[in-house]
């Protein structure tokens, strides 16, 4: 399968971007809330998709959560408490840039974890999806799935560009020699938390135009959202002066570097 042209693509995307906008006001006005999950290898596509899902859409309504390492306090927690924190109220949305499933993933293989937590988080992860959506979240699952000489090209190119050179540490470096690793990690992942309640959903994103285009039609199809009718607006007249004159400008205005270009 060809890689998905650049015209049809955005055209695409565009129309699916408007209905991500109705979703969103949906859920404000209905009050729902949603749980979107990205999950995947390093390098496949899972930030590239999430800036495409949350373009058009208020931060207000729609956040996006990407948690750094745990702090000292927080590694004494139950282990799901510092996520619980980032759960939408309701009319919020929010977008997950990897999660809880941490633990089944990098803690695992790096040893950041040990075998006695890593055994409860598949006992208890299933358990925890389940309340979430018997509370009336609704969750949805993602995961981004490359192949190893993909994810391998995808690195070059960002050792490469000083614009997206932060994209890469050493720990997705190591990934590259970790991965079988790293992919019985994921089926004994999956055997455990692939469940009917909170299904996983799996992305093939060899092709990242078409791997944005099929995860998002998918999400839209999983949720019986409707268009919701707002209120015309009219912008008001504006009111005859009373006579307000602009003081001077600030001595200190940026100057004008665009004139430059002109």
């Amino acid at each position: 399968m060809g890689k998905l042209p650049r015209k049809p693509y955005e055209k695409e995307l565009l129309r699916l971007q408007g209905e991500l906008v109705k979703l969103q006001e949906w859920v404000k006005t209905e009050g729902q809330r949603l749980v979107i999950i990205f999950e995947g290898r390093d390098a496949a596509g899972k930030g590239g998709t999430i800036k495409r899902v949350a373009e058009y859409l208020n931060p207000r309504v729609a956040r996006i959560t990407a948690l750094p390492a745990p702090t000292e306090r927080e590694q004494t927690q139950w282990y799901f408490q510092r996520y619980i924190a980032h759960l939408p109220a309701a009319g919020e949305i929010v977008l997950f840039d990897r999660s809880w499933y941490n633990r089944a993933g990098v803690e695992r293989v790096m040893g950041f974890c040990t075998q006695e937590e890593y055994t409860r988080f598949l006992h208890q992860c299933p358990i925890f999806e389940r309340l979430l959506v018997e509370e009336g979240i609704l969750l949805r699952k993602y995961w981004f799935s490359v192949s190893d000489e993909e994810q391998e090209r995808r690195f070059r190119d960002r050792l490469d560009d000083p614009m997206r050179r932060w994209k890469l540490s050493e720990m997705d470096l190591e990934s590259i020699t970790r991965w079988e690793e790293y992919s019985r990690a994921k089926d004994e992942m999956l055997i455990h938390t692939h469940i009917p309640e909170a299904p996983w959903y799996d992305v093939e994103s060899e092709d990242k135009r078409r791997a944005r285009i099929n995860m998002i039609t998918h999400l839209l199809s999983t949720i019986p959202y409707t268009e919701v009718r707002r209120a015309r607006l009219k912008l008001p007249d504006r009111p005859p002066s009373e006579g307000y004159r602009r003081p001077p400008r600030l001595d200190n205005s940026v100057p004008d570097a665009a004139a430059s270009l002109s």
